[in-house]
This record gives C-alpha cells, sequence and structure tokens, in this order.
C-alpha cells in the first residue's frame, strides 16, 4: 500500500542514493520501509583541521550505528531516531536517543533523511551542552576537555569493533 510517508520515503532513499552526502548512509530495513537503518562516520581528522585548526573532532574515524523510525505522518512529524552504537556525547541519552532541534520543535518537512543524518553528524562534533541529555557528557565538555575527549575515544574504539 502506497501512502503518501512510504512514497516520499522511496524518494529520500533515491535521493541518498544518487547523491550521497559525505560521512553517512542510511537504507530501508528489508522488509518495512518506515524502519531505516543508518551509519554516521565522525568526521576524519584532516576536515577536523580545515574547519578548526586548533581543535580537532573527537569522534572523527568513529562508525556509529543508528535506527530511524517513520510514521505515516512523516514528513509532517519528524521520525524518532536512536543511536544503536554506544554513545557518549552531551545530547545522547542513555536509550540512544537524541537531544536535536528538528527532531523536536524545530521540525520542518522540508528536512528528509539525508538533512536529519547530516544534522546528527554535525552535531557529534558540535555539541549543545546547554540542552544536554546526559549531563555528565555535558559537564565534562564544558569543565574538563581532555577527559571528555578521552571518554569520547573509547566510544570510537568500540565503535570499531562493532561495526
Amino acid at each position: 500500500m502506497s501512502t503518501p510517508a512510504r512514497r516520499r520515503l522511496m524518494r529520500d532513499f533515491k535521493r541518498l542514493q544518487e547523491d550521497p552526502p559525505a560521512g553517512v548512509s542510511g537504507a530501508p530495513s528489508e522488509n518495512n520501509i518506515m524502519v531505516w537503518n543508518a551509519v554516521i562516520f565522525g568526521i576524519d581528522k584532516l576536515h577536523c583541521y580545515l574547519y578548526s585548526a586548533s581543535v580537532c573532532c573527537p569522534y572523527f574515524a568513529g562508525t556509529f550505528k543508528l535506527t530511524v523510525e517513520f510514521t505515516e505522518e512523516y514528513p509532517n512529524k519528524p521520525p524518532t531516531v536512536r543511536f544503536i552504537s554506544k554513545m557518549f556525547h552531551p545530547n545522547v541519552y542513555a536509550d540512544g536517543s537524541i537531544c536535536l532541534d528538528i527532531l523536536q520543535n524545530r521540525w520542518s518537512p522540508t528536512y528528509d533523511v539525508s538533512s536529519i543524518l547530516t544534522s546528527i553528524q554535525s552535531l557529534l562534533d558540535e555539541p549543545n551542552p546547554n540542552s544536554p541529555a546526559n549531563s555528565q557528557a555535558a559537564q565534562l565538555y564544558q569543565e574538563n576537555k581532555r577527559e571528555y575527549e578521552k571518554r569520547v575515544s573509547a566510544i570510537v574504539e568500540q565503535s570499531w569493533r562493532d561495526s
């Protein structure tokens, strides 16, 4: 049965295949177009230095798996996105759900799967500690960057083993 949400997801998938953004991938699960599996690759070290020579992105080289679940109200309502990979990040809850404005109160039907995934990728390296989902990560990010980066490095290494 073809519904507006399913047709839109087919368009999103086609667009993602034809013009894939750097560092993200996603596809519907085998038997359900309403549930997607996605991967976000941490921005590589070269890009970190190009964007900010003094600060390296702690998530570089990580491989992080997510699920994206849509309802029949998509694109009028945002999907539910969760990291499957273990995360230590100011804006990621213990259950893997993500505190990101475009997935909540700033959602717009103009967002597609590609823009959702690239926004999450950007959030990895540009956390919002003022809206924390993980207060410990937010506190370390603001007060002890070295310890924060150490914890993130452990998560990145674990992502390699889980890939």
